[in-house]
């Protein structure tokens, strides 16, 4: 098997097994990491993947997020047979070691757009899997607070969704 059509079917896999989307990065680890490629080619492959629709892209401030599609679901189905043993179990362990940190990665999210009236939209979440444990969504004056509320949520949201679930039970 060529080594590129290798590395698209190990990208499949991986995000196969976690049922949450994966960023750039955690993917790129996953081959950095243990040597299977360098990131110029990981790149090639990634963009392949998209280009077929065998996986989704998703960019929010600056983080690029994958997940698998139905095509890609029915690719690997009909040829995940052919990764080994060995690189099976080299996903297998990397999950393990990452996956609670690769889920807090991608599940707590913070973005802001220009809204109506010169406002901004700053909009907040927290995803468990595909579901959304709480989304914030809030105007604010200028972009400057903007992007201060999405680099604090990564740090407050869970004493916000506490605070809020108190109140509201």
């Amino acid at each position: 098997m060529e080594p590129v059509v290798l590395y698209k079917l190990i990208v499949l896999q991986l995000l196969k097994k976690v049922n949450f989307p994966l960023t750039n990065g955690q993917l790129s680890e996953f081959f950095t990491s243990r040597d299977y490629t360098n990131f110029l080619t990981y790149q090639e492959v990634i963009s392949d993947l998209v280009e077929s629709n065998l996986i989704k892209s998703d960019t929010v401030r600056n983080m690029t997020r994958y997940e698998l599609t139905r095509e890609g679901e029915d690719v690997l189905f009909f040829f995940g047979k052919q990764l080994s043993e060995g690189i099976v179990n080299d996903i297998d362990s990397f999950i393990k070691e990452n996956k609670f940190q690769m889920r807090n990665e991608v599940g707590i999210t913070a973005d802001y757009h220009k809204a109506s009236h010169g406002n901004f939209m700053v909009v907040c979440k927290v995803l468990e899997d595909k579901d959304t444990l709480i989304e914030v969504k809030l105007s604010v004056p200028d972009e400057a607070q903007a992007i201060s509320m999405c680099e604090k949520w990564k740090d407050s949201n869970q004493e916000i969704y506490s605070y809020i679930m108190k109140r509201l039970l």
